[in-house]
């Protein structure tokens, strides 16, 4: 199958016993990566370096490791990570979350049968703890049209799930410097550029979350990201004013609404009560 590279991004936050469940998920890929590129956002821990030195003394020839000089965020540290990356199919991981064995086999499956495919994703399972602990499944649209459509109200693929080309994301400008919405940022521009998308429909990834994963998506703060983001979409063309104003309407009140309320609405009503294996 065609090689591929795997990018992630690690920052001082980082849990290291979850970067280092991240690293091995994918190391352990029934097709393993050719390429694996870690962008260190910034000066690290020590446990943090630690895990990096184990992997690299133990395979030399695949890890790649990028060190920024100081915290630049997630969006300037991916666009870095996909400019070192030397193959053409990229898969995105995150630090704290699981891939399953199988999952870029499918998505490298999915990417050599459709030269026009730019980007596949997949359905997401949320756990909290350990992946015997599903809280919910996270589904996603599966077809082009369905997942262009959907981008209009709210962000169409699960970030840690997602293979693409090179070529396409920096055809597309690449990842800016934009907290929060890094990803969705980048898949409108790839949509407006008329790529073909695609998620899965089976979850290859289990995504950790926790109290403070939808805490963090609540106040102020976060709501003017939120409001920022939806006007510069509408401004663009790429919402009309009814996307804008229920999308950004709906984030209003699950933004100011208190905590244990946004967790409902996230758990219950955001996600399928079906929970994938």
């Amino acid at each position: 199958m065609e090689k591929y590279s795997v990018l992630m991004s690690v920052y001082y936050k980082e849990q290291p016993d979850w970067f280092d469940e991240a690293i091995n998920s994918m190391i352990k890929q029934t097709v393993p990566p050719d390429e694996f590129v870690i962008v260190k956002d910034g000066e690290l821990t020590e446990a943090l370096n630690n895990v990096i030195d184990r992997y690299t003394e133990k395979y030399p020839e695949l890890f790649r490791i990028v060190a920024l000089p100081e915290n630049k965020g997630l969006g300037p540290a991916l666009l870095t990570g996909v400019m070192a990356c030397k193959n053409e199919i990229i898969a995105r991981m995150d630090s704290d979350d699981i891939s399953l064995p199988t999952r870029c086999f499918e998505e490298l499956i999915e990417l050599e049968s459709d030269e026009s495919l730019m980007i596949v994703g997949s359905w997401v399972n949320e756990f909290c703890g350990g992946t015997d602990n599903i809280i919910a499944l996270r589904k996603l649209p599966c077809s082009n049209a369905d997942i262009k459509e959907f981008a209009r109200k709210r962000c169409p693929f699960a970030h840690p799930s997602v293979m693409y080309r090179k070529s396409a994301v920096t055809a597309a400008g690449n990842y800016r410097d934009y907290p929060y919405f890094e990803d969705y940022d980048l898949w409108i521009r790839m949509i407006k550029n008329g790529y073909e998308c695609k998620n899965i429909d089976k979850p290859l990834v289990y995504m950790r979350v926790n109290d403070d994963f939808y805490r963090r998506r609540g106040g102020v703060k976060y709501l003017k990201k939120v409001l920022r983001f939806k006007r510069e979409q509408y401004k663009s063309g790429f919402y009309s004013f009814k996307d804008y104003f229920v999308s950004a309407g709906a984030h209003c009140v699950v933004c100011l609404m208190p905590n244990f309320m946004r967790d409902f609405v996230y758990k219950k009503l955001l996600r399928s009560k079906n929970k994938g294996r």
